[in-house]
Parts: C-alpha cells; sequence; structure tokens
C-alpha cells in the first residue's frame, strides 16, 4: 500500500512533467505561427507532434488528446503560411 502511494507520486510528478513541457511546446508553435516564419513554425510543429506522439504512447494523454492537439497545432502553423 505504501510502496504504491509513493510509486503513483513518483509518476504523478513524471506525468506533470511531461504535461507542463507539452503546453510549452504548444506555445512555442503558437509564438511561431503568429510571427509567420515558415520555418520556425515547422520545426515548432515537428518537436510538439513528436512530443505529443511519445507522451500518448506512454499513455501520459490520451490518444485522441494527442489527435486533437497535433490538429489544432498544424491548423495554427498552416494558418500562419497561408497569411504570408
Amino acid at each position: 500500500m505504501k510502496k504504491d502511494l509513493k510509486r503513483n507520486a513518483k509518476a504523478r510528478v513524471r506525468n506533470q512533467s511531461c504535461k507542463s513541457a507539452l503546453k510549452t511546446y504548444m506555445k512555442k508553435v503558437r509564438q511561431a505561427a503568429a510571427t509567420g516564419d515558415a520555418a520556425a513554425s515547422t520545426s515548432a510543429v515537428t518537436i510538439a507532434v513528436k512530443m505529443i506522439d511519445k507522451a500518448a504512447q506512454r499513455g501520459i494523454i490520451h490518444k485522441n488528446q494527442a489527435a486533437r492537439r497535433k490538429s489544432r497545432a498544424m491548423r495554427a502553423a498552416n494558418k500562419a503560411l497561408a497569411a504570408k
């Protein structure tokens, strides 16, 4: 019982860290899209998608949530490219 609690606490910290990082990657995508820089936007989306896929694979986020986040990142990047 105590061992489970300790293990859950460690996993919770790990998961929170990953979720926080995902939010940061999405923020970078939005910022790159806002500047209108195609290269920066593309690289930011690539990195964000990779990290989102890893989080979904590890079970930190649900696969549908991963798909939604990737879709939003792509949409933001494409909108910025179209505007330019």
